[in-house]
């Protein structure tokens, strides 16, 4: 990944994730707000309804109960307890559609199951006045309104919030211990008439005595505040209760039977009932207040938790959003800078080594300068960046300098391998020169031959190591010179075959390194293909200058080797000999290299014949005019020789004398060959009668040369007076020139014709 997308994912998911954080706490806070204060709300709206229809109910229980107990009792109580009853039921019926959704678990079932309980309540009241129930039908009735009014108040003492949900509990064990008194009440109304109770009845009161009692003693007296222990206390000893409690006492010690019921003692307990009752109400109202107050602190705390979260939350988000990305944007800044010094050193280092390959001399305190980072991690990467700049720019400049030593190295051993070249080339002359036996000459020819390509060897190492030939011409050159040049420093060179359209000549700035380019060029041609097939070479002006076509018939190159081959010719690359030691191609490289300092295009394609065509383009910059001061007998050739190379079959093929005489060795350097040979001018009165052997011709050296291409004579000591004839480039002269001379040989003696010049011919120079 890109370092901004990691930088963004950095900065992206730790805030997605706080930002998700904060908004699942605000929820949850917030949806716990909700159901609280939901709670809340139901608990104040339900509480009281239920309260007020339970003790309704409570209260009508008994009073049926009396009626049910005595029929000719008054009815004028339990009227008016109904018509309350009905008026607590009225505004308890709407709580069936309140919304619960968010309410204590099972308080709308609760308030369903009251509402329905409570739809009997008029069939019931008409089954008591018309006398069809019994008093336990009844009381079964109303005490089942009555525990359907007892789950409400369980339902809402469950809530959410722990300390009101301990609060609520005590409420409903108050409104318990209530029911257990009034349910006592009840079973001993319908007693008192009788003054009898029975078993059942008895297990009944009993039961509620032990059950208010536990629930008073055990599950409400510990948790009730300091206020509430007041009223707590101050109703446990109160007379009413006292005596209600002594009651039930007595109660108790019996097992029921004989126990008086007297009205005395019913007025007696209504009294203490009545009385134990309401300061249970009050308690009950006191602790409604503590219960209902904590819940609403409840749900403001709550509430205030949830804003101050919320606020709290987003602003901490909001600061760890701008902090991260305050930080990864340092971060990245950071990284940039490093990645932007190792830019600037990857971009730096090539213009360093290309300056250093120029030969300039390059400071490393000036390219890599010192760097002082700061002290952290980012720190020390910079450091060891520019730790490894400088070690890298240190290693190529002792590198560089390594490679100009070798290089200067090889050049020198080059250059004087080159003088002793030269100076053999010289020792060649003056042998050739002073020797005349064919086998001799013949071995001097291969030696000479030999030497030349030695020293086109000697040049290829110069330019692998940086220098370039130093071979000059001071004048232009005919294009066919430099081919035979060319093709004289060929190993196998009679395979070449020359042809030459029209008379171009090469300006005298390209003949070496076009000699050198040609030769390299034709090296190729022979060796790549198999002997004795040919390697034609055609040139002929062309518009943009003069083109050289060179073309074998060997097994040719791969498409992919072809594009290599143009691109090298194109682009060529940085020499280095150390990196090219195990290269195959170190003539293309030095082809390359040398058209690219002329500008010459030089181009591979596949043959007809099945091998590599070579197209060399020499630019119209590098075509000279002919000199006018160079006659057309001076070494050019006749218009009707001008476009046929000069080759050993061509050679071979002219007229020889009829006695089959062997011919002398063929020359095999450039423009020097043995069979090329120079026409000398004419006298000017007429020929002398021939009196004698007819003279051997003379090979005149550098003959067939252009002025501009020979080389002045040195110094050599004076040989015999060669014979005047004029020499001929004719397989008929060379045939003429042996067997005069083994005649002479025979003779023992090699008479020389008048008027010849007898001073040395001029030594050659180098040729290619």
């Amino acid at each position: 990944m890109p370092l901004r997308a990691v930088l963004l994912v950095l900065l992206l998911v730790p805030s997605v994730a706080l930002v998700g954080l904060w908004g699942l706490a605000t929820y949850e806070l917030g949806n716990e707000y909700r159901v609280q204060a939901a709670q809340h709300d139901l608990k104040t709206t339900v509480g009281p309804r239920n309260a007020a229809l339970f003790n309704a109910l409570q209260r009508e229980r008994r009073l049926t109960q009396e009626v049910l107990a005595a029929p000719e009792a008054s009815r004028t109580a339990l009227v008016g307890q109904r018509a309350a009853t009905d008026r607590a039921l009225r505004a308890f019926e709407p709580l069936v559609s309140a919304d619960t959704s968010d309410g204590q678990q099972g308080l709308a079932a609760a308030i369903s199951r009251t509402v329905r309980v409570t739809d009997r309540l008029a069939q019931e009241r008409r089954a008591v006045d018309a006398g069809t129930v019994d008093e336990e039908r009844a009381f079964t009735y109303y005490t089942e309104a009555i525990a359907a009014g007892t789950e409400v108040f369980a339902a809402i003492s469950r809530g959410a919030n722990g300390e009101v949900t301990g609060l609520s509990q005590v409420l409903f064990d108050l409104n318990g211990a209530v029911d257990m008194i009034n349910r006592e009440d009840a079973v001993l109304a319908r007693g008192w008439p009788s003054g009898r109770l029975s078993d059942e009845d008895y297990d009944l009161v009993t039961d509620a005595v032990g059950t208010h009692e536990y629930l008073l003693k055990s599950r409400v007296a510990p948790n009730l505040n300091a206020e509430e222990s007041r009223l707590y206390t101050a109703m446990t000893k109160s007379e009413e209760w006292r005596k209600r409690v002594e009651l039930e006492e007595r109660l108790q010690a019996s097992d029921g039977e004989g126990v008086a019921l007297s009205p005395a003692r019913a007025k007696e307990w209504r009294t203490a009932a009545d009385a134990s009752v309401a300061r249970l109400e009050e308690l009950i109202g006191a602790h409604s207040q503590v219960s209902d107050a904590a819940g609403a602190a409840a749900v403001r705390e709550l509430k205030l938790y949830l804003y101050s979260v919320a606020a709290l939350g987003l602003f901490a988000v909001v600061l760890i959003v701008l902090m991260t990305w305050r930080l990864t944007t340092l971060l990245r800044r950071r990284v940039l800078a490093v990645h932007d010094q190792a830019r600037d050193l990857e971009q730096r280092l090539p213009q360093v080594v290309a300056r250093l390959e120029q030969g300039e001399n390059v400071d490393v305190d000036a390219e890599v300068p010192e760097l002082s980072p700061a002290a952290d991690e980012f720190g020390e990467l910079s450091r060891a960046l520019n730790l490894a700049g400088r070690t890298a720019v240190h290693t190529a400049v002792r590198q560089a300098e390594q490679h100009r030593g070798f290089e200067r190295l090889l050049q020198r051993i080059a250059r004087r391998t080159q003088l002793l070249i030269g100076l053999q080339l010289k020792k060649l002359d003056a042998l050739e020169r002073r020797h005349e036996d064919p086998q001799l000459l013949e071995d001097l020819f291969d030696l000479d031959h030999l030497t030349a390509r030695l020293r086109r060897y000697e040049e290829n190492l110069v330019i692998l190591a940086g220098g370039q030939p130093r071979r000059r011409w001071r004048r232009p050159v005919p294009l066919l010179d430099v081919l035979r040049a060319a093709q004289g420093e060929v190993q196998d060179y009679r395979r070449i075959e020359i042809d030459v359209e029209g008379r171009p000549w090469i300006s005298e700035r390209a003949v070496g390194p076009l000699i050198h380019i040609l030769a390299e060029l034709m090296e190729n041609a022979t060796a790549f293909s198999k002997p004795p097939a040919p390697v034609e070479v055609k040139a002929a002006p062309v518009s943009r200058g003069v083109v050289v076509e060179m073309e074998d018939r060997g097994l040719g190159m791969e498409a992919e080797q072809y594009e290599a081959a143009n691109a090298l010719m194109q682009e060529p690359p940085q020499m280095d000999v150390m990196t090219r030691a195990d290269d195959v191609r170190l003539g293309l490289y030095v082809v390359a290299r040398l058209a690219a300092g002329l500008g010459l295009q030089v181009e591979l394609r596949p043959s007809a014949f099945g091998g590599t065509r070579v197209i060399v383009l020499v630019p119209q910059d590098l075509v000279a005019e002919r000199p006018r001061s160079v006659p057309d007998a001076a070494g050019d050739p006749s218009p009707k020789d001008a476009g046929t190379p000069l080759t050993p079959s061509r050679r071979h093929a002219e007229p020889r004398p009829a006695d089959g005489a062997d011919e002398l060795p063929v020359r095999s350097r450039g423009q020097a060959m043995a069979d090329v040979t120079a026409p000398a001018p004419a006298p000017a009165g007429p020929p002398a009668p021939q009196t004698g052997p007819v003279p051997l011709p003379r090979r005149t050296r550098q003959a067939s040369l252009v002025a501009e291409l020979r080389a002045p004579a040195p110094h050599d000591p004076p040989v015999s007076p060669a014979p005047s004839s004029a020499p001929a480039r004719s397989g008929a002269t060379i045939g003429a020139f042996q067997r005069q001379s083994r005649k002479n040989r025979a003779a023992g003696a090699r008479p020389s014709a008048p008027g010849t010049d007898q001073s040395e011919p001029p030594t050659r120079e180098d040729r290619g």
